[in-house]
Parts: structure tokens; C-alpha cells; sequence
């Protein structure tokens, strides 16, 4: 019997023990850090950066708690792009959040070892070479690819439809955009509608006296390819165009939700979103690799009424009832 209670004594004072050690032991483990580096010339509160923030944070990441982000400009920076990834490499991100080619490219060059996810909008990953195919990229960049050439015809269409008398327009491009200029003036002449480019090259952009560039007869009517610039200014491009009574086009809502008239492509927040999912997937471990780049399937078309007002047109009821989205 003393045996028995002997050992009683010892697991009592043992589980007790046990007991008192447990909150410390389970504020020792911290949880896992996840440091992610994104380079944009755009703020964090625009509304892809504060749509990819919300999904992190639905997924289970909060800032200084199980992740770290690490926002660079790279016009901020020395040595731009290239400097801000050097900069991320120094400390030591996870994964790099790369929107603009140029990112992409310096990231590759400094940081072969680092994942990215990338949101190419601009540009097309595979023909540059950055990943050996969509449904296995091979190497260590992954993400979402938007064709915005192949939506460059289809905004065109969608002009014409919109405003049937107008006849003649003025396409605005600049090194990001070249290549949806070039597509929007090949399909131009199918729907009989005449181009004139401005090629706008240093920043800031003056919008106003790159108009004056263009035939009186083209300015009523301006076509605004998807460019990260482009995209910075959006609010000053609406107001802009309503100062000069001007009809605009553009490649993504959020250009309409500031103002401009038409728009037609992705929901640019959704692809923010999902690539919020990547960055989640490669925390967990997946490879870039073996995780498919994916396409954007639906487009959809948003005009703002409240501005064809403001310039006193009129869009073709034909094109209203087609719309996914009507501003009023």
C-alpha cells in the first residue's frame, strides 16, 4: 500500500507539473512567418492590392503575426526594379509578388531561387520566355496571365457598338501598352473606325497637350490600353476626359468605377485575389512548378452612364442590354 501511494504522490505532482508548464509551452510556439515582397508603382490601398490583402486575411494571414509584407516602389528605389528586388533578396522575402515584366525579369536575374507569383497583364510570359508552358511553368514563377491583345479587337467591336456615329478616335499608348496599340490599330479597319496614336513617354504624363498631338476630328474619342501608368492615373484621366467632353475606352473597370465611359476585360481585383490563393499554396509548400499559370474566362463589359451624361452622348441601347454593369 505505501508503494501504491508512493506512486500516486509522483503522478499527481507530475501531471500538475505538466499542467503549470503548458501555457508556457504553448506562447513558445510562435506560428509560422510567412514574408511575401511586392513591387508596384501603384498604392496598397488601390483596389487589386486591397482586394489581395483581404483574401491573404480570409486565408488565415495576419501582419505581424504569421506574415510579413514588404511593399517597394520601384520608382522609389536606386536602380528601380532591379534595386527592389536586391532589396527584397537583403531581407530574405519568401516569395515575390511580381506585376510588370520588368519585375518579373530582375526577379528571375537576382533571385533565381525565390518563387513568384506573377499577375502579367502586360505582357506574355511565354513568348518572353519566363516559364516553359502554362500547364507547367518548370521553373520558379507561377500566376495569372491576362491576354490583353487579344481583348484589344473586342474593345474596338465594342466602341463601334457603343457610339455607331463616332468614326474616328485617338489611341494613347506607352512602352507598356505598345503591343495592344499595335493590335488596336489592326482591328480598327474592319469596323471602319479611323486611329490616330499618341505615344506618351515621359512622366508625368500631360494629358491635355499629348490630346493636342492629334487631329482636331480623331479627339472626341480616346482609347486607353491597360499600362500600370495608365492605371496610377485613372482619376486624373477621368477627369481629364470630362473636362474635354471626351468619349473614353479602357481596358479594366476599375478606370469606369473612377470615371472614364467604357471598359471591357477582367475584374482586376479577382486576379488579385487569386493570386492571394498562390501566395497561400507556395507558403504551404506547393512548388511554382507544378502549379498551372491561369487565364482569366470572363470578361465583362461596364459603362458609366453618370459620365455619358456628363459629356452629353448617348450609348446605343443595343450595347446597354448587353452590359454586365451599368454605372447610373
Amino acid at each position: 500500500m505505501q508503494f501504491v501511494r508512493l506512486k500516486r504522490r509522483e503522478f499527481i505532482t507530475l501531471l500538475c507539473g505538466a499542467a503549470a508548464t503548458l501555457p508556457f509551452a504553448a506562447d513558445a510556439q510562435q506560428p509560422t512567418m510567412t514574408r511575401i515582397g511586392v513591387v508596384t508603382i501603384q498604392p496598397r490601398t488601390a483596389p487589386p492590392y486591397a482586394a489581395f490583402d483581404k483574401r491573404l486575411r480570409e486565408l488565415g494571414y495576419v501582419e505581424g503575426q504569421n506574415l510579413v509584407v514588404d511593399f517597394l516602389n520601384p520608382e522609389r528605389q536606386a536602380g528601380g526594379n532591379a534595386g527592389a528586388i536586391e532589396e527584397l533578396v537583403r531581407r530574405k522575402v519568401d516569395l515575390i509578388v511580381a506585376i510588370y515584366q520588368p519585375t518579373v525579369k530582375a526577379a528571375l536575374a537576382a533571385a533565381p531561387g525565390v518563387p513568384i507569383v506573377m499577375i502579367a497583364i502586360d505582357y506574355d510570359p511565354l513568348a518572353l520566355g519566363y516559364v516553359k508552358s502554362l500547364a507547367r511553368p518548370g521553373g520558379n514563377v507561377t500566376g495569372l496571365y491576362l491576354q490583353q491583345i487579344d481583348l484589344a479587337k473586342k474593345r474596338v467591336e465594342l466602341l463601334t457598338q457603343a457610339l455607331p456615329s463616332i468614326h474616328s478616335a485617338t489611341v494613347f499608348w506607352d512602352s507598356d501598352s505598345e503591343d495592344q496599340w499595335k493590335a488596336t490599330e489592326a482591328a480598327a479597319a474592319e469596323f471602319g473606325l479611323r486611329l490616330a496614336d499618341v505615344e506618351l513617354r515621359d512622366r508625368p504624363f500631360y494629358y491635355e497637350s499629348a490630346l493636342a498631338q492629334a487631329p482636331a476630328d480623331y479627339r472626341s474619342v480616346a482609347i486607353f490600353p491597360a499600362s500600370p501608368v495608365f492605371f496610377l492615373d485613372r482619376q486624373r484621366l477621368a477627369e481629364f476626359a470630362l473636362r474635354r467632353n471626351i468619349a473614353t475606352v479602357f481596358g479594366l473597370r476599375e478606370w469606369v468605377d473612377a470615371g472614364g465611359l467604357l471598359s471591357y476585360g477582367v475584374k482586376f481585383s479577382t486576379m488579385y485575389r487569386r493570386a492571394a490563393e498562390f501566395v497561400d499554396m507556395i507558403a504551404k509548400g506547393r512548388k511554382p512548378a507544378g502549379l498551372p499559370i491561369e487565364q482569366p474566362s470572363k470578361f465583362e463589359l461596364v459603362l458609366n452612364l453618370k459620365t455619358a451624361r456628363a459629356i452629353d452622348i448617348s450609348i446605343s441601347p443595343t450595347i446597354l442590354v448587353r452590359a454586365d454593369e451599368v454605372i447610373e
